[in-house]
């Protein structure tokens, strides 16, 4: 199979505005998984990594059930034959770069730290599918659904995000973002974590939250 490299690829998008978008993806980071599940065309999603089948920590495991699992190994990604693969800037570069080296188009999506991040984050996986119609739309129930939600206020309950070994977030990570327009407080605030941070439990206890996320 021939490969257009990815410059190539956006170069005849950008010239011929004919471009429908690649018809086999792979997505080897659990973010790019949710998106491309959410936006991609029936067919075009060939793989997702195994994290978006585990649900302790996917959001949509069942929905990734449907699709093949990868493990973020070059060889393995290969002989998918895909035409397009996506990723996290965290993801093996090992991989993305072999990937490269063998033709294979690779976008890396940059990790989103707020609202306004993933907004963006929507139509980059809308544009990189060929699927902007449908960004569009999952963009408007979006914001739809935010503008909703009542924004914290001064009575609003206090809240901990509390994770695995005491990890926290504060109103500087996206967390904490979507904590706040949820209507609730985040005690991280009061307690000095902007961004994330390890909050002793004792930290925790006398905080007294009144609700632990």
């Amino acid at each position: 199979m021939r490969r257009l490299p990815g410059i190539a690829l956006a170069l005849l998008w950008a010239a011929t505005g004919t471009f429908a978008g690649p018809s086999r993806v792979v997505s080897m980071n659990l973010c790019t998984d949710q998106l491309a599940m959410l936006l991609a065309a029936p067919g075009q999603l060939a793989s997702v990594s195994y994290i978006a089948q585990d649900t302790r920590a996917s959001a949509m495991a069942d929905a990734a059930m449907a699709y093949p699992a990868n493990h973020g190994l070059a060889e393995e990604i290969y002989l998918l034959q895909p035409d397009l693969v996506i990723a996290g800037a965290y993801s093996t570069p090992a991989t993305t770069d072999m990937l490269r080296r063998l033709g294979v188009p690779v976008v890396v999506f940059e990790p989103a730290s707020s609202l306004q991040d993933v907004r963006a984050r929507i139509l980059q996986m809308g544009q990189v599918l060929g699927r902007e119609e449908a960004a569009h739309a999952l963009l408007a129930d979006f914001d739809k659904r935010l503008a909703t939600l009542e924004q914290a206020g001064p009575e609003a309950a206090r809240a901990a995000l509390y994770a695995a070994n005491g990890f926290t977030s504060g109103s500087m990570t996206l967390a904490g973002r979507i904590l706040r327009a949820a209507g609730l407080r985040n005690i991280a605030d009061e307690l000095g974590y902007a961004h994330s941070g390890h909050m002793p439990l004792e930290l925790l206890a006398l905080a007294a939250p009144d609700l632990l996320v």
